[in-house]
């Protein structure tokens, strides 16, 4: 592995495990959109900053980018409150004004300057080598790992700061407000880092890859576990492993490093999609199997209650509606539950199997009485 490899992918590692931080807030808090809203419309804020300060090395256009991540927000925030917009419409028209906005403006005034959306959507992460950040003659490494360390270390610092506002403000807003939380000002503290984090990603590796790391791995995540600090490590190391692997594949087949990435996001959320042991597919098709067959033990349990002869197998299905192939089956799981037993073609209740079927009796009398009671007139004084 080269010298340049490793470094592209440092950088790729970094910048997916800053976004995955910020992302897992917006994933709890049902915006997922808002990162892909604000990930294009900060380029007006990138473009309005390069006008006044005519330099694309101003700190000046991270303030820029903060202050219209926070406008789109604002104006989103807005047209929600109206009553007449849901919030996803509102994201719909806010975004495409603002970000056309900023086209216009580099297509008409900016033409001869290095600054165009495809470098900013797409960006290109094995340039990141030959960009270097200089300080005093010294060679601190790309200017991408430098500018995503930095960004990395501030969200780390601004979750460890204010966990408990973001979690109180994230699960339950009017209880962070009833406490003095000012859950909106907790709000503008995560937009401000949204828009920090996308602008620190463009060179690196486009807004569009940056979507896909702050969304991708924090819902990944929200399949494997349900406690927020384990959801945020979660995410950090999916977001890597993807970054990795995404290299990788982008070597393999000589593709481009952010499609590579995305496709690995993808792939990973396909997996753990299908395979997470409590909200995977597989985990729920297993619960509703289980349930079915639970269900179907206890109607066979009530159908042969009372009855001490018994009832004929070949006879159950069609009493009961079901298929014989299915009534073969949930017959012999009742059987290995120690529910019913054989007595040559008929079945019994086992005592295990009648105790089931005398609680289900004794639970519809009680809903049966209670549903009697409500609807009994009320006495007479």
């Amino acid at each position: 592995m080269t010298a340049a490899q490793l470094e592209i992918q440092l950088v790729a590692v970094v910048v997916a495990v800053a976004c995955a931080i910020p992302g897992v807030f917006l994933v709890l808090r049902r915006m997922a959109l808002m990162s892909d809203a604000i990930g294009h419309t900060v380029l007006l804020g990138i473009v309005l900053a390069f006008f006044i300060q005519g330099d694309l090395d101003s700190p000046l256009l991270a303030v820029g980018a903060a202050l219209v991540g926070l406008l789109t927000t604002l104006m989103v925030e807005m047209l929600r409150r109206t009553g007449l917009v849901r919030e996803d419409a509102a994201i719909g028209l806010v975004f495409p004004l603002l970000f056309s906005i900023a086209v216009i403006l580099i297509s008409r005034y900016a033409g001869d300057v290095h600054l165009d959306t495809d470098a900013v959507l797409l960006g290109e992460l094995a340039f990141a080598p030959f960009n270097r950040f200089e300080l005093v003659g010294l060679d601190f490494g790309p200017r991408a790992l430098v500018q995503m360390g930095t960004v990395l270390l501030v969200n780390v610092m601004l979750v460890a700061l204010f966990y408990k506002e973001l979690k109180i403000a994230t699960f339950d807003p009017a209880l962070a407000a009833a406490l003095g939380l000012a859950p909106g000002v907790v709000h503008a503290l995560l937009m401000t880092s949204v828009s920090i984090t996308a602008l620190g990603a463009f060179d690196a590796v486009g807004s569009i890859l940056v979507v896909g790391l702050m969304i991708g791995p924090p819902t990944t995540a929200y399949l494997l576990t349900e406690e927020l600090w384990g959801m945020l490590w979660l995410s950090g190391v999916i977001g890597a492993l993807a970054a990795i692997g995404g290299y990788w594949l982008a070597f393999a087949l000589d593709a481009s490093i952010a499609g590579s990435i995305a496709t690995t996001i993808g792939a990973i959320f396909a997996i753990v999609l299908a395979l997470a042991p409590s909200h995977g597919l597989i985990a729920a098709a297993h619960r509703r199997s289980r349930l079915r067959r639970s269900l179907a033990h206890a109607i066979l349990v009530a159908h042969l209650d009372g009855d001490a002869r018994g009832s004929s197998v070949s006879r159950l299905g069609g009493g009961l509606g079901w298929s014989e192939q299915f009534t073969q089956r949930i017959v012999l799981g009742a059987e290995r539950a120690g529910l019913v037993a054989r007595l040559s073609d008929d079945l019994v209740l086992t005592p295990r199997g009648r105790s089931l079927a005398q609680r289900r009796s004794l639970h519809e009398h009680e809903y049966a009485g209670d549903e009697t009671l409500r609807q009994a007139p009320p006495a007479s004084g």
